[in-house]
């Protein structure tokens, strides 16, 4: 195989900013930018032809899929991808990375779609469940020989250990609102009620960093007249995320579904104490006897109070439930050097290339 071989990353909701970088805080940004810094000289499909920082940006339309190998992160469109690239090449090479809960989609169209690219094009997934949610519905709705024929692989996304900074002490305990959306998949209302439940007993200040269009939704503007909730814009870079993380005593997460679940991972890393509802996605990321999960929003605010009041025993229970100390276990099973090593071998292993990692990466 060419040494000339190219990764283009295809994402409808990139940013490109004025510098030419990949802007942006939501996780598929991030996504971008990690796959930019494992493939060196990759491609962005977006409007142009022009040159970002080290990546070319080009139209679908423009590529010459017999030395790109196109990674897909919107998924559902991979048949159309492929139907662009094969009017320039015999035979395109298309794979999916699946980095999002499958139940996004609700229509059987859209279902449909998102089965039909899974059983036709290799799909890496974001998290086992990811995985697993991918082989459900390609064995629910497509007839067994495209089924059979569907390659589907994962890995945890993990973090980077070295971002992760000393513990800060705040004033006050500091309680997180661990999502940047106040969409109705991650219950915002159940949020707010429990943590209110909590300050009539127990000082605290709730923190929400919120995408600019979710600032202005009458959510969040009702509640950010509290004094002791503060809803902002995101952080300005990745130091500034991690030193918040820094000094945040626990979240409260209710969301009703993920992929995955990388800034409460990140979050955990930080030394904060996640308090999760009772369901398989929460399971996934943590220690199988791990303390803090509630049934009922009565739960979740006494578990909320206790980390809050008595953070060192909530962090002691955790280190209890991992074994060898919950840190320890946190960055042996989210470790997004493992992320990279396995995607560059799957790759290698699916379109017979030989990428390696770069340089800074090989260690």
């Amino acid at each position: 195989m060419s040494s000339a071989m190219r990764i283009a990353i295809k994402y409808d909701n990139v940013f490109i900013d004025p510098n030419g970088n990949i802007g942006g805080h939501e996780t598929g940004d991030t996504l971008v930018r990690r796959l930019l810094r494992l493939f060196p000289n990759s491609i962005v499909i977006g409007q142009g032809p022009r040159k970002g920082n080290g990546f070319d940006v080009l139209p679908l339309e423009f590529i010459q899929g017999d030395d790109v190998i196109v990674v897909n992160m919107d998924v559902i469109d991979s048949v159309d991808v492929w139907r662009t690239l094969h009017a320039n090449c015999e035979k395109p090479k298309v794979m999916n990375f699946l980095w999002w809960p499958v139940a996004r989609y609700s229509s059987h169209i859209e279902k449909a779609a998102l089965t039909l690219a899974c059983a036709l094009f290799p799909t890496f997934a974001n998290s086992e469940r990811t995985a697993g949610e991918a082989r459900e519905i390609v064995s629910k709705w497509d007839a067994q020989p495209l089924a059979e024929r569907a390659i589907i692989a994962w890995v945890n996304l993990g973090f980077r250990h070295e971002h992760v900074q000393p513990r800060r002490d705040a004033t006050e305990p500091v309680v997180l609102y661990p999502a940047i959306y106040l969409t109705r998949e991650k219950r915002p209302q159940l949020f707010f009620d429990v943590v209110e439940a909590v300050h009539e007993t127990t000082p605290l200040q709730v923190e929400a960093r919120l995408t600019e269009s979710q600032l202005v939704s009458s959510l969040a503007m009702r509640y950010s007249r509290k004094d002791w909730i503060w809803i902002g814009p995101l952080t300005a870079g990745r130091d500034s995320y991690w030193e918040a993380l820094s000094r945040t005593t626990a979240f409260l997460a209710t969301a009703e579904t993920e992929s995955y679940g990388l800034m409460y991972v990140e979050a955990l890393a930080a030394g904060a104490i996640g308090i999760f509802p009772n369901l398989p996605w929460a399971h996934a990321l943590v220690p199988d006897r791990y303390p803090f999960f509630y049934d009922t929003p009565e739960q979740a605010a006494e578990m909320l109070r206790r980390a809050v009041v008595d953070p060192d025993t909530c962090l002691a229970e955790m280190d209890t439930a991992a074994g060898s100390g919950f840190q320890s276990w946190l960055r042996s099973r989210h470790d997004d050097d493992i992320f990279e090593r396995v995607i560059v071998a799957r790759i290698n292993q699916w379109f017979d290339t030989a990428f390696e990692l770069p340089q800074q990466l090989d260690v």
